[in-house]
């Protein structure tokens, strides 16, 4: 230490979630430093901390943008929050107890004056108190102690479960680059509980914009709406989950999702895409976009666009990890996009085109597959007996449609599932005998997997055999029957209806003309009742001897 600065080692910049980059810290004059030590910058690489500088990993904090010093007690020994002018919030860990004074000495001296605060951390227990807001975070305080805080940037949705309880899903930051070591369980959902109301005045300064749902967040006859829906409109607007209008690169209004249902409104942002519903509202990055699918439905009328999502939305404890929107086929539309929204957005102009006149599902897939930068896959060359991409089948007590395409195998709507050929172990056809005495109609196709669950689809129409065990034999996915046969059994030549349907059966189940052929020592009209059956006086020479 010295007159000029002071000088911290084996500080961690814990700014975000998950990094474990080690380094110095410097305070002085200028302000407060952090610099990574030799070989710790790439952990940093693909953060956008601001004052962050990369490849070096030198984060600078000018003396002037510093608001509020606070020491608290942290995981790794204790810890230092930075607040800045601008609202960011900087945290370093790793110090000692016995930093305290220097830390304090040092911040009145060299910064102005800067009072090193101490936060106290509240360990009751409680589960009631008051939330507070500190720039990007929500703190939970008991005792006027904070007992945690939440990262507003985190935030995936919001809700109003019922009148007086709403719902936060947390998504935690997922950075290129960033690897999670020993993958840590992971907060997902804090539900609050909100008594009492507050003035409708107040209420609607905390409006967003983003639909009201009816049931208790209108303004009640005196005034006053429910504590609960205040508390939620400023989550969303903290979260930036409400409805901003005039700085989204293209909006489409009242899409139909069948997964999950409802309409929703898709409002398209240089980093990330809005689902606005009237009950939920989803803030999803456009990395978590993973597959695109576009496919049509067997009626030959919708279109269906499926985007895998991983991690998934949730609503409740129920997870959707596919999106399915269904669009009128012939449904045509004209879309000008804004490359001029903000200085990210011009980025899209190579793989967008500034003005689309065709179909909707056709501009709606292409918007997604240039922002997300994802290969939109649709149906491939299969043709089923009708000459449809998809066959009618059913999962479970779940009707839908399996789409046999060039990798894998999509059944949507509902459960959404993409299952790839290298996957599967093999594949079972089942019921797939016919006789005379008992029409079968339709078959089952059972999925044996690589060490996971296997998939059953059950009632998919006969006529559809033979195109399936024609696409399975093009790309190699073996096949078997219900007795566990090398080849799948055919429907070719088990016509019931036709006189030869017996002996196509016969060799359907492996037996030779002998097998089949009559018995030489059978002599007709040698049959001869059996005494003990029909005599009730007949007595066996058994009995007689051991009654002798």
């Amino acid at each position: 230490m010295s007159d000029s600065h002071v000088r911290f080692d084996d500080i961690y910049l814990a700014t975000e979630p998950y990094v474990r980059a080690v380094g110095q810290v410097r305070i002085s004059t200028p302000g407060i430093g952090w610099k990574a030590a030799e070989g710790e910058a790439e952990a940093l690489a693909g953060l956008s901390i601001p004052g962050l500088s990369l490849p070096g990993g030198v984060l600078a904090l000018q003396r002037e943008d510093l608001r509020r010093l606070q020491w608290q007690r942290m995981a790794r020994g204790y810890g230092l929050r930075i607040y800045m002018k601008n609202g960011t919030v900087h945290r370093l860990d790793g110090f000692a107890a016995e930093d305290f004074d220097t830390l304090r000495d040092a911040a009145r001296r060299l910064l102005h004056g800067l009072a090193l605060e101490t936060r106290d951390i509240s360990t009751k227990g409680w589960n009631w108190g008051r939330t507070d807001f500190e720039g990007t975070t929500l703190t939970f305080r008991v005792d006027n102690r904070p007992m945690f805080d939440l990262p507003m940037a985190c935030v995936s949705n919001t809700n109003l479960a019922n009148k007086n309880e709403v719902s936060i899903e947390l998504q935690p930051p997922r950075t290129k680059g960033l690897r999670r070591k020993g993958g840590p369980d992971e907060l997902v959902e804090v539900r609050f509980y909100v008594p009492g109301t507050a003035a409708a005045a107040a209420a609607a300064d905390k409006k967003t914009g983003s639909d009201a749902d009816d049931d208790g967040e209108e303004a009640e006859a005196d005034g006053e709406v429910s504590a609960a829906s205040v508390f939620h409109d400023t989550i969303k607007e903290r979260a930036d989950l409400g409805q901003v209008s005039g700085d989204s690169i293209v909006q489409f209004a009242e899409v139909l999702c069948l997964t999950p249902r409802g309409r929703y409104s898709i409002d398209m942002f240089s980093h990330f895409l809005r689902l606005r519903g009237k009950t939920y509202d989803y803030k999803i990055p456009y990395e978590n976009v993973q597959r695109l699918f576009l496919v049509p439905k067997p009626d030959e009328l919708h279109m269906m666009f499926v985007v895998g999502l991983n991690p998934p939305i949730r609503q409740g404890q129920t997870r959707y990890p596919y999106l399915v929107l269904q669009f009128v086929r012939d449904e045509e539309a004209a879309v000008d996009l804004n490359f001029d929204a903000d200085a990210a957005a011009r980025r899209f102009e190579g793989s967008l085109r500034s003005h689309y006149d065709e179909p909707l599902y056709r501009i709606v897939s292409n918007v997604f597959r240039g922002v997300t930068d994802k290969r939109l896959v649709e149906g491939g060359a299969f043709r089923g007996y009708h000459g449809s991409q998809g066959i009618k089948a059913s999962l479970k007590a779940s009707e839908g449609t399996l789409y046999p395409l060039e990798k894998g195998f999509l059944f949507a709507p509902k459960p959404t599932l993409y299952i790839p050929h290298s996957e599967i172990a093999s594949i079972v056809f089942s019921r797939v005998d016919a006789s005379s005495t008992n029409k079968m109609r339709t078959f089952d196709l059972k999925l044996n997997m690589h060490g996971s669950q296997d998939y059953q689809f059950v009632s998919i129409n006969r006529e559809e055999h033979a195109t399936i065990e024609a696409y399975l034999a093009e790309h190699g996915i073996k096949m078997l029957s219900e007795l566990g046969e090398a080849a799948a059994v055919s429907y070719k030549g088990m016509d019931v209806d036709s006189d030869d349907g017996g002996a196509a059966r016969v060799q359907a189940l492996g037996l030779s003309d002998e097998e089949s052929s009559e018995d030489e020592d059978y002599v007709a009209g040698s049959d001869v009742d059996v005494p003990e059956e029909y005599d009730e006086d007949y007595v066996s020479p058994n009995d007689d001897e051991e009654d002798g």
